[in-house]
């Protein structure tokens, strides 16, 4: 499986709007909802499984937290952008009549976004998280972490520094990137684990630059002094705290959002508007 783009679309009839409360999002909502109604679409109040597309009214960051929210459902996703330039929301609000025809004549492709997920062990019981963009693994109130990093069961090191950032392709633009991470083709599925600010000294030797890793590669990292320290979790900027934590494995979900994607998408030219 890969973030490729398919052309296998489907009728839209049902369609939910799930927008934040920013003004620009605020006007953008009851003319997208007209403009619907009047096209002869069913636009649904409450998400439910006969939803054939979400529409995201925000930035990228509302479109994950309508992900997580709704659970990652099975529907396809579309952005309307009313925050800052992004890679989920690639549609604008003067674009709304555009995206409307698109929609009519199926003229759209979809991209499958790939999440990873988290296999979280404790002393009290097992977690499973999910995340699109990437996971972070910090120490509470931003104390130094002392972590045992492994791939595919094999040891890789010992890390001691602010924390480590697993993410996925789509996520490399992300968190990863402002931690120094490299910037990766979300049409290649890997997995990047990038250091937050490593110590590097007599005592301590971490890896200072990212770990590129294939598609089915599991992550484990386990704290050096297990059931000690509580350990903080982020995923997709949603924190966890645990207590008490044996180890974490990380890697590719099955499952997958549907994200459609207009003509007027391409992803390097997001890239150049955003970090060049």
């Amino acid at each position: 499986m890969s973030n490729k783009k398919t052309t296998k679309n489907v009728e839209i009839k049902n369609i939910f709007i799930k927008s934040n409360s920013n003004s620009s999002s605020k006007k953008v909502y009851p003319l997208l909802m007209d403009k619907l109604i009047n096209a002869g679409f069913n636009v649904i109040n409450e998400f439910d499984s006969i939803c054939d597309l979400i529409i995201s009214i925000g930035g990228d960051g509302s479109f994950l937290k309508n992900v997580h929210d709704l659970e990652y459902p099975d529907s396809i996703f579309v952005g309307i952008n009313t925050g800052h330039l992004g890679f989920f929301q690639d549609v604008i609000p003067s674009e709304i009549d555009y995206l409307i025809d698109c929609i009519k004549k199926s003229n759209y492709e979809i991209q499958n976004v790939l999440p990873l997920h988290a296999n979280i062990r404790t002393q009290l019981r097992d977690y499973t998280i999910h995340s699109i963009n990437e996971f972070a693994i910090k120490g509470y109130k931003n104390k130094t972490v002392h972590l045992n990093l492994s791939i595919d069961n094999k040891h890789m090191e010992c890390f001691s520094g602010d924390g480590i950032i697993i993410s996925s392709s789509t996520g490399s633009t992300a968190y990863n990137y402002s931690a120094g991470g490299s910037i990766i083709d979300p049409r290649l599925n890997l997995i990047q684990v990038t250091p937050i600010a490593p110590l590097n000294s007599n005592a301590y030797r971490s890896l200072t630059s990212s770990i590129i890793l294939p598609y089915k590669a599991k992550v484990i990292v386990t704290p050096e002094n297990q059931h000690q320290n509580t350990t903080i979790f982020l995923a997709d900027a949603i924190q966890y705290k645990y207590e008490k934590l044996y180890s974490m494995e990380i890697s590719y979900s099955k499952h997958k959002i549907k994200l459609m994607r207009l003509e007027s998408y391409k992803f390097w030219t997001k890239v150049k508007e955003k970090f060049l």
